[in-house]
């Protein structure tokens, strides 16, 4: 199960965050502090797998981004790997090559999007055209 997702930039600081648990907001930046820290210390040759207290983290850099999620132990690293790189697909997709100013600027959608791929923290959709498809209707809906 994911337990959370952080998008952070190479300086730490945090873009985005979604957590599927329940975690007190004091505990959630000495948390996102730590598995940042953690991450952005390694060295590119080194396994994006790193386990840390209670979870697994599986990440990803794409350009000046990082990508952290936390699972649970019985999770499958690699089928998240995939998940973080769809995710990003998607991104693109809609954004037109996305950046870091896409995100910040346009949270909202990039919560849809994730919403449309992750629910309770476990993976629901994959197809990119699904995905899409509720905010291309809201913005056809702006439009008029």
């Amino acid at each position: 199960m994911i337990k959370f997702l952080l998008m952070v930039n190479k300086q730490g600081q945090t873009r985005l965050s979604k957590y599927y648990e329940q975690v007190e907001l004091g505990k959630r930046a000495a948390l996102e502090a730590d598995v940042v820290r953690g991450c952005l210390a390694r060295r590119k040759e080194e396994c994006s797998f790193v386990e840390y207290k209670d979870y697994k983290l599986v990440y990803r850099q794409y350009a000046a981004l990082f990508i952290v999620v936390g699972i649970t132990e019985n999770e499958n690293e690699l089928s998240i790997y995939e998940l973080v790189h769809n995710f990003v697909e998607v991104l693109d997709k809609y954004f037109s090559r996305v950046s870091e100013l896409d995100i910040m600027f346009n949270l909202d959608k990039v919560h849809i999007i994730l919403d449309e791929m992750i629910l309770n923290g476990h993976i629901v959709e994959t197809n990119k055209n699904r995905i899409l498809a509720p905010l291309l209707a809201l913005d056809k809906m702006a439009e008029s």
